[in-house]
């Protein structure tokens, strides 16, 4: 952790208002938040498009800093993980977002750059139905894909159904919160936060000593839909914040799902809505998500690696596998799109060529679509 970094970044955010969105421009434009903090006094200079008014915000920092020095102590206190924009750790989908936080603290094990990330969101007052719906789907989605990062927001209803099913059906877990890591809201689900903690994860962009506002569950939603592949809304009234999760990723670009409910039904017809107005795909079943998504394979190449298969048991590659491992060995990692460009090979063989170059132990497929050769 590059403490100096991180002192300045948290001091940033505060400086900007709670701005995020001014923030994130500086943050950006500078390259850092000790770099805003070093042209504090010549931002004008450095950034000519800079307002008088913010340009003369950003002279003194005494406060600013005061506020970041006590964050600082908490984090440390309470072993929490700062995560800037641009590390490693970071969300890597949450990063290709226009509205990315530029930091964020987390508190847990589970890495946000999984293979596999859905959310699972909808209404507070989840019925018997969307318990099932929810409890079906974990179960028989575990059996499919056994490695995947369940996301919600860690409020009543579907919410906390879906971190417990997920920590029942043996899934790591990360809620996002709408306030700092020094509360947990509601009270009543601190025993689950714990158990997330140890089997996931609790995640939020806000600094302790924040009220869980409304707003902040508004913009909570952004991070909730950005960091995963998919978002998946199991019950809502005909607005809600499941909706608005719902509206975020696929303004994201993300695929977005959605159970059916009866008509008429008063947290079904937000789903139903959605499926009609094609803003979700209709789903009944992991299966169909799973097929939906593409990641029918998943059990099979879980096999294989809790089989032990390694590389060295498979030391025959194809010329075109060849070629492929030769191109990743001297370029590093590449996207699909962009690894088919440089080999000359189809997506769709170059796809079918990559699984089984994962199945023999040669290759990683990573975060936001890119392969790593395995040395």
């Amino acid at each position: 952790m590059n403490e100096q970094e991180v002192y300045y970044t948290i001091a940033l955010t505060r400086m900007t208002g709670f701005n995020f969105q001014t923030a994130l421009r500086l943050y950006r434009e500078l390259g850092s938040g000790q770099a805003v903090y070093e042209h504090r006094l010549d931002m004008k200079d450095v950034l000519p498009e800079c307002t008088d008014r913010l340009a003369e915000s950003l002279k003194d920092w005494t406060v600013a800093l005061a506020r970041a020095a006590q964050e600082m102590e908490f984090i440390t206190k309470h072993h929490v993980q700062p995560l800037l924009l641009g590390d490693e750790a970071y969300p890597q989908r949450l990063a290709e977002c226009p509205d990315a936080p530029i930091i964020m603290y987390y508190m847990g094990t589970a890495p946000l750059n999984q293979r596999r990330v859905v959310n699972i969101v909808g209404t507070r007052q989840c019925t018997i139905y969307g318990q099932d719906l929810i409890r079906r789907f974990v179960r028989d989605l575990k059996q499919m894909c056994p490695e995947v990062l369940i996301v919600s927001g860690l409020a009543y209803g579907v919410d906390i159904c879906a971190h417990h099913e997920a920590l029942e059906n043996g899934y790591e877990t990360v809620g996002v919160l709408a306030h700092g890591l020094d509360v947990i809201y509601p009270s009543s689900h601190r025993d689950a936060a714990k158990l997330m903690v140890k089997h996931g994860g609790l995640l939020t962009e806000y600094m302790t000593e924040t009220r869980a506002d409304k707003l902040n569950f508004v913009r909570r939603n952004r991070i909730v839909a950005g960091i995963c592949d998919a978002t998946i809304l199991v019950e809502s009234a005909a607005k809600g914040g499941g909706l608005i999760t719902a509206g975020i990723a696929m303004d994201y670009d993300r695929a977005v799902f959605a159970f059916p409910g009866p008509v008429g039904a008063p947290y079904s017809e937000g789903c139903n809505n959605l499926i009609r107005d094609n803003g979700a795909s209709l789903i009944t079943s992991a299966d169909d998500f799973v097929k939906a998504m593409g990641w029918q394979m998943d059990a099979k190449l879980r096999q294989a690696q809790t089989e032990g298969i390694e590389r060295s048991m498979f030391p025959e590659l194809s010329d075109e596998e060849q070629k492929i491992a030769r191109i990743l060995d001297e370029f590093g990692d590449f996207q699909l799109n962009q690894l088919s460009v440089k080999s000359n090979i189809p997506i769709g063989q170059l796809t079918a060529l990559l699984f089984q170059m994962e199945m023999k132990g040669v290759v990683r497929a990573m975060a936001g679509g890119s392969y790593h050769l395995l040395r």
